[in-house]
């Protein structure tokens, strides 16, 4: 279920990118006024998860298809919400790393198996041979932005609104760039740093975005975290700049420069993580 105090990747498809029952789907979708604005998407998301379970973790549940919806001049992109296989993976994910009796007294073994079956079948069953590659298109990063995000945007990207009340900061950008600015990232990262976390990371970040529309659209949303955040410290944000500053002072071997933004970097998202456990 998503936090409410969460940061979001998304990735907007043309509609050319779904099959055709999908195009006719999304159209009517749109027409019919039913596309839900990112600022309201994430308790919408979480209420449509607690409402489907009931009242224990005893079944998978069929969710709604619902999408976030960018237009532009000439074209209609949209970012399914992939609820169900989005569950079926958390609740998956709940079992790692877990003594089976706990593991069984929050994902019961036959919600378990229920969700093994999905994420299966969506990752190399029915739905790769009837709709093709298999596409989440919203990753979800909770207490905090991971530093990989923002390699993929430059600072003029960034959108800041800080009404009362429509609070919000993203950045968007062309797939076509962010894939570009991932590559010359990993590059870097594999000369400098070798096969390190980080480097795993940003590879991480290039593969996903490789299973979408070459016209797609990538954004980075704040989300929840704005609530978090005085205005004053939104517009002083700098971590885009941070990142390019680092990985270029790597570029030419200069490591205390890298070092340093990498260090500004981590101890500013280090204080909104440590907000999780503030009473």
């Amino acid at each position: 279920m998503p936090s409410l105090f969460a940061s979001y990747l998304r990735v907007y498809e043309p509609l050319t990118a779904f099959d055709r029952d999908r195009q006719s789907f999304w159209r009517r979708y749109v027409n019919e006024g039913r596309a839900v604005a990112p600022m309201e998407g994430p308790v919408r998301q979480r209420t449509a998860v607690i409402e489907a379970l009931g009242a224990g973790w005893t079944r998978l549940p069929d969710l709604p298809d619902e999408a976030y919806v960018l237009e532009t001049d000439d074209s209609l992109l949209v970012c399914p919400w992939n609820l169900r296989i989005r569950v079926a993976e958390a609740a998956l994910s709940a079992r790692d790393g877990v003594p089976s009796v706990l593991a069984d007294a929050f994902v019961p073994p036959i919600l378990a198996g229920q969700a093994k079956a999905v994420v299966d079948d969506w990752r190399s069953g029915a739905r790769v041979l009837e709709h093709g590659v298999p596409r989440v298109h919203e990753q979800i990063a909770t207490w905090g932005v991971p530093l990989r995000w923002f390699v993929l945007f430059e600072p003029e990207e960034r959108h800041l609104v800080t009404h009362p009340g429509r609070r919000a900061l993203r950045y968007r950008t062309e797939i076509s760039k962010a894939r570009r600015r991932s590559s010359r990232a990993l590059s870097v990262l594999r000369k400098s740093v070798g096969e390190a976390p980080i480097t795993e990371a940003v590879e991480e970040a290039a593969r996903w975005l490789e299973e979408f529309h070459p016209r797609s659209v990538v954004e980075l949303d704040y989300g929840g975290l704005v609530q978090l955040l005085p205005d004053e410290m939104l517009a002083a944000d700098d971590s885009t700049e941070l990142v390019a500053k680092g990985l270029a002072g790597l570029s030419r071997g200069e490591a205390e420069e890298a070092s340093a933004a990498y260090d500004k970097l981590v101890a500013r998202w280090r204080a909104v993580q440590l907000l999780e456990r503030c009473n």
